[in-house]
């Protein structure tokens, strides 16, 4: 299998060149990250002292929306900024989730959740965390509903993306900033709460400020994002946000995974003769057991160095075989994303759903065994470090890395949507409720994706990269490449600056 062409990373200036800011209220610090020095703000609940100047302003803080990232950020918010603004959730009329917002303690009695236009009118920072495709459709009248010189807050930069592609734009007089989370909602929660016995636990996040009419946008966007409870915020720009968020969930985060595994399930029953049982734990349990657990800790890195020396030469080739389809699948991905195809997609997928909703894909055989293999965990022990599955989900892995460098993306940025994300958030809970359980219960937009984005994978994987390891014929130029890689270093630092606990996910 010929290599297409070892990875590129054009010359000239990135967004990193353009990037830094002033806080009145946090002390920045520089880190240095590969061979690139970033700015970051530390967390931890020593700082929530500091939120009222962060806040100055800001009475009413409204949460629009109660899908994965709503029930997690208003809780902590409330729980973290106490009496120094109050904390209203806004759903829109009719909503299903009223009664899990009540549960979680906003009611309509004590002025906590309200219908979502009142709430926005009312609110000095806005946070709209409704679906990708609500925002789009109603963006005209939220921003309508938004007074002058108040804050609009994104988690997520679709809606960006959504205006630049219909010739749209914010509001002139309205500060616009973003905290994303660099985890899915359950887990900005559970760390947080498992942080009020540990300093400093939470999921990282990165913060961007799209418009600053205020001159206060910095600091409630730090403000925002200590209080959530992230360890570290780094900066980015909300457009960089996007493209390497919605390229991570249809690559590694989520499509690339579902594919590998499958693919690798479907190979270790069919190529080696494996039971099922067995081909999952050579597979899924690999991935989301010991191969994330090593990652976490001691990098992309630490997975090779584990292995012996017929595992190391098992490793090389599977990488070198797998690098090529992950780097061409992010490439399309990423063009797809920054040409708003991707955006548009979603959108139309939505306006479908009345006549097709989405189906889950739990029931297929594999996912039932793997529904077997957790319930016997404790009889089996741990999962296989199996050198060959390692070697596939890396390889796809440093190709996301790769081809976001080629696009300027800051170090930070490709080490948290490529990896950090990945065995930090989401495959805990893969490994915990199972890979099809995470396809189905992430957002709308990413479940869209997963379901587009993990056959090609799967596909490619299949029909290029396995036959030439059967054949032979496997170029190991992308190996040569990547016990001295840049992201190595880049993890160390970041490990660094990782939850000082790991988050623990109930099966």
């Amino acid at each position: 299998m010929q290599h297409p062409h070892a990875h590129t990373r054009e010359s000239g200036p990135t967004i990193l060149d353009t990037l830094d800011f002033y806080t009145a209220v946090f002390d920045k610090e520089y880190v240095t990250v590969g061979d690139r020095r970033e700015a970051i703000v530390r967390g931890g609940r020593h700082l929530f002292d500091r939120l009222p100047l962060a806040f100055e302003g800001v009475r009413q803080i409204g949460v629009i929306g109660w899908g994965s990232q709503g029930p997690a950020q208003a809780q902590n918010l409330r729980d973290s900024l106490g009496d120094t603004a109050k904390v209203v959730v806004g759903l829109r009329a009719g909503s299903g989730s009223v009664d899990a917002a009540r549960a979680a303690g906003f009611t309509e009695q004590d002025g906590t959740l309200g219908d979502m236009f009142e709430v926005i009118a009312a609110s000095d920072l806005v946070l709209l965390l409704i679906s990708d495709a609500a925002q789009a459709e109603h963006f005209r009248e939220i921003f309508a509903a938004l007074r002058p010189g108040t804050t609009l807050g994104l988690s997520h930069g679709f809606l960006l993306g959504h205006l630049t592609d219909v010739g749209e734009s914010f509001p002139a007089d309205v500060d616009v900033i973003a905290v994303c989370p660099k985890g899915m909602g359950p887990s900005v929660r559970a760390l947080y709460e498992q942080g009020a016995t540990v300093n400093g636990a939470g999921i990282n996040a990165s913060f961007a400020v799209e418009q600053d009419v205020t001159g206060r946008a910095v600091d409630r966007a730090l403000g925002w994002s200590v209080a959530l409870g992230a360890p570290f915020t780094f900066q980015t720009t909300l457009k960089s946000e996007y493209l390497s968020d919605l390229c991570g969930e249809r690559a590694m985060l989520l499509a690339g995974v579902h594919g590998i595994v499958e693919s690798l399930y479907r190979r270790y029953r069919d190529h080696n003769d494996m039971s099922e049982h067995d081909a999952f734990r050579h597979s899924v349990e690999s991935v989301t057991g010991p191969i994330s657990r090593i990652i976490s800790k001691d990098g992309l890195i630490g997975v090779y160095e584990r292995l012996d020396d017929e595992g190391k030469a098992v490793f090389a080739e599977a990488y070198s075989a797998a690098y090529p389809v992950g780097l061409e699948l992010t490439a399309e991905i990423y063009d797809e994303v920054s040409s708003g195809n991707e955006i548009r997609s979603v959108i139309l997928a939505g306006k479908r759903f009345a006549r097709f909703p989405m189906g889950r894909i739990d029931q297929a055989d594999m996912w039932r065994v793997g529904q077997q293999v957790r319930a016997q965990r404790e009889t089996d022990g741990e999962a296989p470090l199996d050198p060959f599955t390692a070697g596939v989900f890396c390889g796809i892995m440093m190709a996301q890395v790769d081809l976001l460098l080629e696009k300027g993306h800051p170090y930070s940025e490709i080490a948290n949507e490529s990896v950090i994300e990945a065995v930090d958030s989401l495959n805990p809970y893969m490994h915990a409720r199972g890979v099809a359980y995470m396809v189905d219960n992430c957002s709308t937009t990413a479940r869209l994706g997963s379901r587009k984005w993990a056959p090609r994978f799967d596909y490619l994987l299949t029909q290029l990269s396995y036959p030439a390891i059967d054949d032979k014929a496997v170029d190991l130029t992308p190996f040569a490449e990547f016990e001295s890689h840049v992201i190595h270093q880049v993890l160390a630092t970041c490990s660094q600056l990782r939850p000082s606990v790991d988050i623990f996910v109930a099966s």
